[in-house]
């Protein structure tokens, strides 16, 4: 039998999550393309169910300390086997110039995981590869620079626009011990970190796309007219940058003759404070809140449903969206779609040509809202031409062999 282990691994902050299918979609189509992985989580599963898709996924999944002091002794005999590496002192230095810039008990538990990560990494692994260039690329990167590989990044939304420059600017720098490359999903944070990186390069633009084999093809849908009743739908975190506070407004602006309903699917923090807006405007009756779903849960509903609605906008503290993957799932299903300008959404949206973009405030959404409403054939054609869009633009197999090839360079030194 042979018991090798896999020669990369790859660092996620929680494994699995029900909001972040974009990876298990990625990392299930690295196994295809033939990559041997082991997945290493900062943080145990919060979510009671999964996809399917993460049942596929043939890699071992090992769990960090998710706090330091919940398991000490791992934790001290994995510093005491770091600190004899003949590079733990480097990656110390290193942490240290960071822990003074970022005073904070997340940057201590980001060494204490890196240390761990490092003494337990079995001896075949050739290579790091993190989901999310803050966390998980901090403890990353400690680790590598430990146990003297390479490693790399996939960045996102978060962790591009809530990190500090200089954070991002060490890890985009060899003189730093940055990664060996990176990826990112949106060409509008590409742009952001190639400036920010020593040469433009090493940041890769790579479309998470979809796999459309896992996707139904659209259903055969009943034509709307412009007074029937109307079924709005969103999936998304009930956090600020989605935006639904802002929606549950313009919900409540919608004229008194419009038949709607609402349905959201997701968790997330902000679940008392918005169905309590809603309650007070009056409008809880016409809301169904299904709470976090699995995707054919997710899709079965996108199916039934008139028009999707994402109103991302940009949080205080500066977090946005990337390309949200449920616009392309909704895209998939010939859903017409109903979102905002923000990031990457018009790269994969031309208003009015895949769908409506609106401004956020809720009178515009209000607005827009109602023209869906009103004007169901325009709506449906921009959902054909968005499927159109999908399928020509946006599969995942370009992504992937981008990714593979990147991974492959990187593992064999070249």
């Amino acid at each position: 039998m042979n018991t090798c282990r896999p020669p990369l691994a790859v660092v996620v902050k929680g494994w699995p999550r029900l909001s972040e299918t974009f990876i298990a979609q990625e990392l299930a189509a690295l196994e295809a393309a033939g990559h041997a992985l082991e997945i290493w989580s900062l943080r145990h599963p919060t979510d009671v169910k999964r996809h399917p898709l993460h049942t596929q996924i043939k890699a071992k999944v090992n769990y960090l300390p998710e706090y330091l002091h919940e398991e000490p002794e791992r934790v001290w005999q994995a510093r005491a086997v770091a600190q004899q590496l003949p590079k733990y002192g480097e990656a110390y230095k290193i942490w240290r110039a960071d822990l003074r810039r970022d005073p904070t008990p997340n940057r201590i538990r980001r060494f204490g995981q890196a240390c761990v990560l490092a003494a337990e990494l079995p001896d075949e692994v050739l290579g790091l590869y993190a989901h999310f260039l803050h966390t998980p690329s901090s403890v990353a990167r400690y680790a590598a620079i430990m146990r003297g590989l390479p490693w790399s990044f996939s960045a996102h939304a978060k962790d591009i626009w809530t990190s500090p420059d200089w954070e991002l600017k060490e890890k985009l720098s060899a003189a730093h011990h940055g990664a060996d490359f990176g990826a990112t999903c949106t060409g509008f944070g590409a742009r952001h970190l190639q400036e920010l990186a020593d040469t433009p390069d090493r940041v890769d633009l790579v479309y998470h796309g979809l796999d459309l084999t896992r996707f139904p093809p659209p259903p055969e849908r009943k034509p709307r007219r412009p007074y029937d009743p109307i079924h709005f739908m969103s999936v998304g975190r009930l956090v600020e940058k989605k935006g639904f506070d802002r929606l549950i407004a313009a919900l409540a602006l919608l004229p008194t003759g419009l038949d709607w309903h609402w349905t959201h699917i997701g968790g997330g923090g902000l679940s008392d404070l918005l169905q309590g807006m809603a309650e007070d405007a009056g409008i809880a009756s016409r809301i169904t809140w299904r709470g976090a779903c699995d995707q054919p849960e997710v899709v079965a509903a996108m199916r039934t449903s008139d028009v999707f609605v994402l109103p991302s906008r940009v949080a205080a503290d500066g977090d946005r969206d990337g390309l949200p993957n449920v616009l392309m799932e909704a895209a998939s299903q010939a859903l017409p779609m109903l979102s905002t300008p923000v990031s990457a959404i018009p790269e994969f949206i031309d208003h009015g040509t895949h769908g409506l973009l609106s401004e956020d405030s809720p009178e515009a959404l209000a607005e827009s809202l109602l023209y869906a409403a009103r004007q169901p054939q325009k709506l449906a054609e921009m959902a054909g031409a968005a499927l159109v869009r999908l399928r020509t633009d946006f599969g995942m197999d370009p992504g992937i062999a981008q990714l593979s090839k990147r991974l492959n360079a990187m593992l064999q030194g070249s």
